[in-house]
Formats: C-alpha cells, sequence, structure tokens
C-alpha cells in the first residue's frame, strides 16, 4: 500500500509539471516596423555583394563575454544550448532587408532628441543582470546587479519589488538570466553579424560595443524576463512586454542595433523558455515563485 501511495504522488507531481508546461503562453505575432521589415528579402543581393564580406572584427572581441560562451547552463541543457543556437538567423549584409533596416537606423538618427538618446544611453543602456557580480555579496555591483535583476517587476508592481521580499522569483530569474547569458554570446560568437555602423559609416551610435551584433543581448534578457513575469503574472502581460519593447528599441536609438537583431531576440527568448519547461527544476522553482504573487 505505500509503495502504490509513493507512486501515485509521484504520478500526480508529474502530470502537474507537465500541465505547467503546457500552460505557457504561446509567443505574440511580430508587431510595428519588426512585422513590415521581416517581409523584405532577406537574401544577398548580387548588387551589394561586397557587403557580406563584413562581419563583426576580431580585434574587438571582449574576452570577459567570450567567457559567458563556457559557463555551464542552469535550465537548459547543453544539447538545448546548441540547438537553439542554430535556430536564429540574420539576413544578409547586402539584402534588401538590412538595407531597409540600416535606413530605418538612420530615420531614428535623424529625428532622436535629447532627452531619447539619454533615456536610451543612460537609462536603460547601463540596466542588466551579469552571474560574475552575483557570486560574493562583497562585490561593488552585488546590490545594483540584484536591482537590475528585477527591473521588470520593479517597473511594472511598483518598488516593493525587492529579492529581499521576492526570494523565490529571485531564484528563479537567477536561473533564467544565467542561462540567457549563455546563450546571449554562444549565439553573437557563432554568427558573428557586424553592428550597423560597420556597414553604414554615416550611422553616428551613441556608444560602440565589444562583441557582435545578433541577438540584441539587452533585447533577450528583457524579453525572457517579461515572458517569465507574465507567467508569474498573468493580468500583466502587456505591461511587461511593453517594457521589453522599450528597452530593445532602445538600441535602436542609440544605432547599435538593428530591428532585426531585436525580434529575433525576442523570439529566441520565447524559445529558450519553452525550452526549460523540459526540466522539472524549473518548473519547480517556476511554481515557487508563483506562490509569491497569489
Amino acid at each position: 500500500m505505500i509503495q502504490k501511495k509513493y507512486l501515485l504522488l509521484l504520478v500526480i507531481s508529474i502530470v502537474h509539471l507537465y500541465s505547467a508546461a503546457q500552460t505557457l503562453h504561446p509567443l505574440e505575432p511580430a508587431k510595428n516596423h519588426y512585422a513590415s521589415l521581416q517581409q523584405l528579402d532577406s537574401k544577398p543581393n548580387a548588387t551589394r555583394a561586397d557587403l557580406d564580406k563584413v562581419v563583426f572584427p576580431a580585434s574587438k572581441y571582449s574576452s570577459g563575454t567570450l567567457i559567458y560562451t563556457m559557463i555551464t547552463p542552469h535550465y537548459l541543457t547543453k544539447e538545448q544550448v546548441q540547438r537553439l543556437k542554430h535556430s536564429i538567423h540574420f539576413p544578409a549584409n547586402s539584402s534588401d532587408q538590412t538595407k531597409a533596416e540600416l535606413e530605418y537606423l538612420l530615420a531614428w538618427q535623424a529625428k532622436r532628441t535629447q532627452a531619447e538618446s539619454n533615456r536610451a544611453s543612460q537609462v536603460l543602456a547601463p540596466i542588466g543582470y551579469w552571474p560574475h557580480a552575483d557570486i560574493l555579496p562583497t562585490h561593488n555591483r552585488y546590490e545594483q546587479n540584484l536591482e537590475n535583476l528585477l527591473y521588470e517587476g520593479k517597473a511594472v508592481m511598483g518598488d516593493q519589488v525587492t529579492y529581499q521580499n521576492y526570494p523565490a522569483t529571485t531564484k528563479l530569474l537567477r536561473g533564467i538570466t544565467k542561462d540567457m547569458r549563455l546563450m546571449e554570446f554562444t549565439v553573437k560568437y557563432h554568427l558573428l553579424r557586424a553592428r550597423p555602423y560597420h556597414l553604414e559609416p554615416k550611422l553616428e551610435p551613441l556608444a560602440r560595443i565589444s562583441s557582435p551584433s545578433f541577438a540584441s543581448g539587452h533585447t533577450l534578457w528583457a524579453y525572457i524576463q517579461a515572458f517569465a513575469w507574465s507567467e508569474l503574472i498573468p493580468t500583466k502581460r502587456k505591461e511587461f512586454l511593453e517594457v521589453a519593447y522599450e528597452v530593445g528599441e532602445s538600441r535602436e536609438i542609440m544605432g547599435i542595433h538593428y530591428p532585426s537583431d531585436e525580434e529575433a531576440a525576442r523570439v529566441l527568448a520565447h524559445q529558450m523558455l519553452v525550452a526549460m519547461t523540459k526540466n522539472p527544476e524549473f518548473l519547480k522553482d517556476l511554481e515557487e515563485a508563483k506562490k509569491e504573487w497569489k
């Protein structure tokens, strides 16, 4: 009888976890300029063939970001990382789509206000959670790093969203964002996409970045967090996605990412979260975090 009881409890637990995986909110369609630009031809255009020789320069590689390609996944498996690495591709440098995207960035450059530039480069650009700053509480960026981890929750739900008040949510987001950093730089250094200013000399970016362009890391963290937060608080999904959209758009305002970098990051973020639902540890941590928001 005891063995049957434990078997029944195990079956119920597996069913519960499977059900949780099945209820992950589906990915919304692309919107705004992402939807229209991806309708253009993404294949190489022979009239601009020289552009296809341009890649992110090896002299600009950052050792710090390269190290993130070597870390051990938290919720994902190594096999999932490899599969996801090959799941997205950028339009050819010479393509009609990339040409239109560069024109879009030049238009942003011409119209961006000082307030928009300041918010993009001084407020949104510094935000981001880095696992290496979360190893020792004595790290000089430890507290700020954890504040950044909960940025979207605080932006939507208020200042009471802190790691002290929501430890289970913090644990979940730490694991998710560790995998996000691994995925971000695995994809970037696999594809080596040149930054927009490498292709278009008229662009005057608000910063120059020491890693390849595709996909956008800021946008990847913004969307994977938005998707995770909206699983915890489904009624606020629209607000979380608006925060993520603003983060992605800010990289275009700065002239450092193509729109296709942002859209690919949005898609990859959702694929990552779906892959994580295959891991019972992720589902357990997700359920524990949900309890904090009931």
